[in-house]
């Protein structure tokens, strides 16, 4: 309106010096054409009006429209090509698990989400002992005697199928098979969870048969492996004891295993553990420790190291991550930390989605970036483990459709801020926060990080958005429940030309929204990828629809083919109440994503 107002005040009263008795009538005149402006608009706006489900008019707020613009001359952020990766908790030596990773299918589900690095570990890194045996261990948990012996006879058959493959090892298991290893996963989840909550673990044998079968599986699925080692098999002195990592070390050099590295979980939180706490001396000391190490055998020793995986930043976590940097972060090729959520006493769907809870990633992660900055600026950081909810998550919660919006939040708001990496806990059997069922089904998480791999690349965008702002009364922070992010489509997207831009939104409103392309994006032919929640489960459910279309495995090979709805040229784009859209603007050519 203030372009209108200069067009016709300006130009006009410059060009034309008219007499001063004159400006009324020009200024009346000038009245009743605004007015009548208005009114058109206000018809207009009537007109396009529809009714929304139940015979309800759509409020002002559902008809507003939104105006959305991306900068697309430079990025605000360039990520790892691994910006989303994937972690796998050593708990699945305990419930045998680990025993089924080279199942076809599951392999096949992990390399639609490479490239990606694979983290091994979770809370019990800390209590893992490598033993260098190729044989199966005798005891594999809780399970009744009449199929246990029967059950490991299967597993050690499968074994000797596997080492008579050449290259990536596959199995497909038979459904028997499958069916007692839930049973008996069932049974160790109650107890894994009770020493959990209770802060007593039990030690963790990984032999060498088990790190094998491992590294197969990042390696078919074309994940490069992190492995974690225990920090708390401490000598005497209480410094690190490193004979097991270096005999680690030299058998996965002797099979020429591509591997990189990392030191404990969550240091800050041992003297809760185990009554033993390392200070941030210590912890310095004890990477440069096995920085040493990784140098001293030949093969790794260009091998990268990642750490110190500190908990949630607050005041202890802080004062350790600040006191290691200063010590020891050099050593360091990117720094990483955790963020999880929420706790295992949230019991309501809604709880998922309020925008204070989506809001907390953004104060953490300042909280972190301010410590490495002052310490190494140019230090990439990772969020090395992060999940909707800790302790394993919350069963028909953590699993359905609802996390998702905290999922796509974290991987937004991490880009923005330029979080180099998002490692998700867990991709496989892991409590309720893990993107494969343990029928090696896909969960609501897993389709929404397909797409995310698929459509969006690791260049950032500058996002601006118009359209109806409120205004803050005192002491109230506005939360957005309409997030927005941009980033260039992935090179590795064939289906679409450099130049390609992808923006994902997450409408948290229980009302539709509109949004209109305008400036470099307006009138260019859009791809739109829905995603909702399918059946009566509503955000409970555990099928997520796509434009429509449920979504699910063809068979273990065979993805379904991800089809876009197109949008014309010029359309608005329509959210749905409690949605997540990613929209691809095709052939915009756009100058940062073209390079």
């Amino acid at each position: 309106m203030t372009g209108v107002l200069v067009a016709v005040l300006g130009s006009p009263l410059e060009e034309r010096k008219m007499p001063k008795r004159f400006l009324p009538q020009i200024f009346f005149g000038l009245s009743l054409w605004l007015a009548f402006t208005a009114q058109a608009l206000i018809s207009s706006a009537a007109s396009y009006r529809r009714h929304a489900p139940g015979g309800k008019r759509q409020s002002f707020l559902e008809r507003t429209l939104i105006l959305l613009d991306v900068n697309t001359r430079s990025p605000v952020k360039v990520l790892n090509d691994n910006f989303l990766s994937l972690q796998v908790d050593p708990s699945i030596l305990k419930n045998g698990w680990l025993d089924f990773l080279s199942s076809k299918r599951l392999v096949t589900l992990a390399r639609g989400l490479s490239p990606a690095y694979l983290r091994f570990g979770g809370k019990r890194t800390d209590f893992l002992q490598f033993h260098n045996l190729k044989n199966l261990a005798k005891f594999r948990g809780p399970g009744p005697d009449y199929y246990l012996k029967n059950y490991e006879d299967d597993i050690v058959r499968s074994d000797i199928a596997l080492d008579k493959q050449k290259g990536c090892k596959l199995a497909s298991h038979p459904d028997m098979m499958l069916e007692l290893q839930r049973e008996k996963a069932a049974q160790m989840q109650q107890v894994l969870l009770k020493e959990q909550l209770s802060n007593l673990y039990s030690d963790v044998t990984i032999t060498a048969r088990s790190l094998d079968k491992l590294y197969n599986f990042a390696d078919c699925a074309g994940l490069h492996l992190i492995f974690g080692i225990n920090a708390l098999h401490r000598n005497p002195d209480n410094s690190w004891n490193a004979s097991s990592a270096l005999s680690l070390l030299k058998y996965s050099a002797g099979k020429k295993y591509n591997i990189s590295w990392e030191l404990g979980n969550e240091p800050n939180s041992y003297r809760t553990m185990v009554a033993r706490s390392v200070n941030s001396t210590r912890l310095a000391q004890d990477y440069i420790l096995l920085k040493t190490l990784l140098q001293s055998v030949r093969y790794y020793s260009r091998a990268s190291l990642y750490g110190p995986n500190i908990g949630r930043p607050r005041k202890n976590a802080n004062l350790l991550l600040d006191g290691f940097m200063k010590n020891g972060g050099s050593v360091v090729d990117a720094v990483t930390w955790q963020h999880y959520y929420i706790d295992r006493r949230v019991t309501k769907v809604e709880d998922f989605m309020k925008t204070r809870l989506l809001d907390t990633l953004t104060d953490q992660i300042n909280k972190v970036l301010k410590i490495v900055k002052i310490h190494a600026p140019e230090k990439r950081v990772w969020l090395g483990g992060v999940g909707p909810a800790w302790a394993g998550g919350i069963n028909n919660l953590s699993d359905t459709f609802a996390a998702g919006f905290l999922w796509l939040n974290t991987l937004g708001i991490s880009a923005m801020q330029g979080i180099d990496v998002v490692l998700r806990h867990s991709f496989f059997d892991y409590g309720y926060s893990h993107l494969v069922d343990q029928h090696f089904n896909p969960l609501p998480d897993y389709w929404l990080s397909l797409l995310f791999k698929r459509l969006v690349g690791p260049r950032v965008l500058a996002v601006h958005v118009a359209g109806l702002q409120r205004k803050p009364r005192p002491g109230k922070v506005i939360r957005d429940k309409l997030r927005i992010y941009a980033h260039c489509t992935s090179f590795h997207n064939h289906n679409y030309a450099r130049g390609s831009i992808t923006i994902y939104i997450i409408n948290l409103h229980r009302s539709r929204k509109k949004i209109k392309l305008a400036g470099t994006l307006r009138n260019k032919t859009v791809h739109q990828y829905l995603l909702q929640p399918f059946g009566a489960d509503g955000l409970h459910s555990k099928i997520v629809q796509l434009n429509g279309e449920p979504l699910a495995m063809v068979d273990s090979d065979t993805f379904p083919e991800l089809k876009p709805r197109t949008l014309r040229a010029g359309r608005t784009i329509a959210m749905p109440p409690i949605s997540i859209g990613f929209y691809v603007i095709k052939n915009i050519n756009a100058y940062a994503c073209r390079r």
